[in-house]
């Protein structure tokens, strides 16, 4: 099992001249847990079958505190006997674990998440910016915001932090332009325009290249605000 923090970092762990693919043994099973690219998993899955070993693409949703609970969702792409092969070890770290089938489904997974997750960081980031400015109770609106229809896991989660001055990484902004990245490098493929997707990057682009916050968390996407608010 294996979780890396960028997509060349697999391709070296897997393909360098030490790496794991020049040492495995037959009937061995890879499991690549980092959100990486759809063709990387491929190509992964397909050096692996030369082997007689099986791979799977199995990247996770839910941040430190899933991983520090055991609740991660899992997404998992490749050969359906390596799924059930690595669902008693999945079950250990995963709450839910869903098989998406072929390999480098896992990782498309895993990418519509991240498109989700883009767009929610933005709308709580805007949202608090509004909030302030316009002189709300802010413990008060996130209430409110949270018991309605806008409730979502970044809300809850995220919001207390910021109001903290917490920017700590459950997740890393750097890391989430990273997915952003593949994600718009994957539509271009299909023939996609995703504009909310695309004005999430850019935010993320000043954040992480303009002012040097790619090793805090997704939240400190508000500290494109929050000084001027």
């Amino acid at each position: 099992m294996t979780m890396v923090g960028y997509p060349q970092d697999v391709e070296q762990l897997y393909f360098d001249q030490d790496g794991i693919l020049a040492h495995i043994a037959p009937n061995q099973l890879l499991i690549d847990l980092t959100t990486s690219t759809p063709s990387l998993a491929q190509k992964i899955a397909n050096q692996a079958t030369r082997l007689n070993v099986l791979a799977l693409d199995a990247p996770v949703s839910g941040g430190d505190i899933g991983a520090r609970d055991g609740t991660l969702t899992i997404m998992v792409g490749g050969h359906e006997q390596a799924f059930q092969a690595a669902l008693p070890i999945l079950k250990i770290i995963g709450q839910k674990i869903n098989y998406f089938g072929t390999n480098g489904n896992g990782q498309h997974a895993k990418m519509a998440n991240q498109i989700m997750i883009a767009a929610t960081m933005v709308g709580l980031s805007e949202m608090l910016v509004y909030a302030h400015a316009a002189k709300l109770d802010i413990p008060k609106i996130l209430q409110t915001v949270g018991s309605g229809s806008a409730a979502n896991w970044s809300l809850t989660n995220y919001a207390p932090r910021i109001l903290a001055n917490d920017f700590a990484p459950g997740f890393y902004a750097k890391h989430l332009l990273k997915d952003l990245r593949i994600v718009l490098n994957e539509t271009q493929k299909m023939g996609l325009s995703l504009p909310g997707t695309e004005l999430a990057e850019q935010l993320y682009t000043k954040l992480v290249d303009d002012h040097n916050l790619g090793n805090e968390g997704t939240q400190a996407l508000i500290k494109l605000w929050w000084d001027r608010a």
